[in-house]
């Protein structure tokens, strides 16, 4: 999925706009976004100020990043690591073990 070209501080702008009462479509002509986007926005940032948008935003890469240590150590009992055959570099081998 392509990644918005505005920010998350120009999201809210946008849809503080929007409850001032200017229209969606005028929204979509100026900023170069469809209405499903402006859709999108008003059901992730609605409500929302900038810091707690970027608050949610840190929380979520710290969860993402806590998840990808879980599988990891949860992996690192299953792989071992060989040398290549021309013994440069180490390579990662599942090795499925019975539990």
């Amino acid at each position: 999925m392509k990644r918005s070209h505005l920010s998350e501080q120009q999201i809210i702008g946008i849809l503080k706009s929007h409850e001032a009462g200017v229209s969606v479509a005028d929204l979509c002509r100026k900023h170069g976004v469809s209405d499903a986007s402006i859709n999108k926005w008003k059901a992730k940032f609605g409500g929302m100020e900038v810091l707690e948008a970027k608050r949610l935003k840190a929380l979520l890469a710290a969860k993402a990043v806590a998840v990808a240590r879980m599988v990891l150590d949860h992996a690192s009992g299953y792989l071992h690591f060989e040398r290549s055959q021309h013994g440069r570099t180490l390579q990662a081998v599942l090795s499925l073990r019975a539990v």
